[in-house]
């Protein structure tokens, strides 16, 4: 039996099994994913927001100021990158000038450092490339960009190394009360536990309904984006994202940390919780947006650089804002539900407020011997000839490229594998490394992806999937192959 069991392997659900390793308990992750941020983690746009947009005194703001401070002192501790670039909020038109202010009112009393107003003059200095509609923008130096899966990857092996244990493909189907706890029914079996804390995204809902007579309801709020090619460079210096509208944060033109600039995301709500589908008139309206239409860029974007289209679905709760709490009518089952946007900046700071009522319920001890610290995977192509020669000296596989588009080693593929919570699909690889990420998509580095996998994982190559369950890479062989190796 468990104390406790997390559910959903998402930023949030990561930062939570952090911070209880801290404690001396018996703790695991449930994700139904082959790996961590599968659900609504997995399509964001990256951005470290800095608080001004949630309602004034809201546990929202409060959480997305926290979270936004941890983010930028956690990366080097647990060696995730994050880049302060600062924010800029563009207003492009004259009437809009009362809700910009509103932004700026917000911020302040909110408590978020160093809001400015921005004139056009002075803004189009910092971003030529901005729409030259734009009469003014709110500018937060304290905003950024952060990849969701670093993070996420960042946080659950510090987790395992702290003995938290991860299991995944695992989905829960239905969760009883006990006089002991929790018995959580899934499709790899019946898991007993004390305690869950519920980190489920989309599905928290059903998990606290389950248990609760306060019911909740969340609905999969999907946003889709067009991705580019790193050749077209970031177009801006800053994040850049329009007035908030009643939907959400606006269709954002901005750049992930990676390089790769985007345009999204879309708003629509849908009523499955699974929809991640991609849709061609929403693609149509991105690429119209890139085109130069109500675009924040003041040039056309080559359509033929687009390289991805994805869609992620945000857990919108019908009062928008973060549950955060042991349920009055559940002893010991803790909700983090609603956590939307923005949920990513604010993942740090969840995970502590609800590990320290976890804590404080069950009487958690602290452990004398928790490991704060984790290294990542070394990236060839961002060291020096030097650097990269001593790499390839201690370790010859460093001077195997496998992705030709990304540069990435057959060493970096092997320790993606070989490391806590390691990978055990092709995305899962491509996560933690980029290879595939490029321009062709792993149209090249595909077959030598499946071999190193299957080999380090002492599987068949025929059962390498793409990402876990019965998404197999390959589905028959044209020849023998020990005839094709002869």
């Amino acid at each position: 039996m468990y104390d406790i069991a997390v559910i959903g392997a998402g930023v949030t659900g990561t930062c939570i099994a952090r911070e209880l390793s801290k404690y001396k308990i018996h703790a695991c992750v449930i994700e139904k994913g082959d790996d961590v941020a599968m659900g609504t983690s997995k399509a964001n746009t990256g951005v470290i927001h800095t608080g001004q947009e949630a309602a004034i005194g809201s546990l929202m703001a409060k959480l997305c100021l926290e979270g936004n401070r941890m983010l930028y002192e956690l990366s080097p501790i647990l060696d995730f990158p994050v880049k302060k670039t600062g924010k800029l909020i563009v207003c492009n038109h004259k009437e809009d000038m009362g809700k910009l202010h509103q932004q700026y009112e917000q911020g302040v009393r909110n408590g978020v450092q160093g809001l400015e107003i921005l004139g056009r003059d002075e803004l189009l200095k910092r971003e030529p490339n901005l729409t030259h509609n734009a009469v003014a923008a709110l500018w937060l130096p304290t905003g950024g960009i952060i990849d969701p899966f670093n993070l996420a990857i960042a946080m659950g092996e510090n987790a395992a190394v702290n003995g938290v244990e991860f299991r995944f493909q695992t989905e829960v189907q239905k969760i009883t009360k006990e006089e002991w706890g929790y018995r959580i029914k899934t499709n790899n079996g019946d898991i007993d536990t004390k305690a869950i804390a519920n980190a489920a995204g989309v599905y928290a809902d059903v998990f606290h309904n389950m248990v609760s007579k306060e019911k909740i309801h969340i609905t999969p709020r999907k946003g889709q984006y067009i991705l580019f090619d790193q050749s077209i460079g970031t177009i801006f210096n800053t994040t850049v994202v329009p007035l908030p509208g009643k939907m959400g944060k606006g269709i954002a033109s901005s750049f992930t940390i990676d390089g790769n600039f985007f345009v999204g995301p879309t708003a629509n709500d849908v009523d499955d919780k699974d929809d991640y589908a991609t849709t061609k008139p929403i693609i149509d309206q991105l690429k119209d947006i890139a085109e130069g239409n109500n675009s924040l860029v003041n040039f056309p974007l080559p359509l033929n650089k687009i390289i991805t289209t994805f869609s992620g679905a945000r857990p919108h709760e019908d009062h928008h804002e973060f549950i955060v709490k042991e349920l009055p009518d559940s002893k010991w089952f803790f909700d983090a539900a609603g956590i939307e946007s923005p949920g990513l900046t604010s993942s740090p700071a969840i995970g502590r407020m609800l590990s320290q009522i976890i804590a404080e319920s069950m009487h958690l001890e602290l452990k004398e011997n928790f490991i704060a610290e984790r290294k990542g995977i070394v990236h060839f192509n961002k060291l020096n000839k030097e650097e990269q020669n001593e790499l390839i000296k201690r370790n010859p596989r460093y001077g195997k490229i496998v992705c030709r588009c990304e540069k990435i080693t057959e060493a970096e593929i092997v320790d993606a594998i070989k490391r806590p919570i390691g990978a055990r699909s092709m995305d899962a690889v491509k996560r933690r490394t980029r290879a595939g990420m490029g321009r062709c998509q792993a149209g090249f580095c595909t077959p030598r992806q499946i071999e190193i996998i299957a080999r380090e994982l002492g599987i068949d190559m025929m059962d390498v999937t793409k990402k876990g369950g019965k998404s197999k890479m390959l589905v028959g062989q044209v020849k023998d192959r020990k005839a094709w190796a002869e």
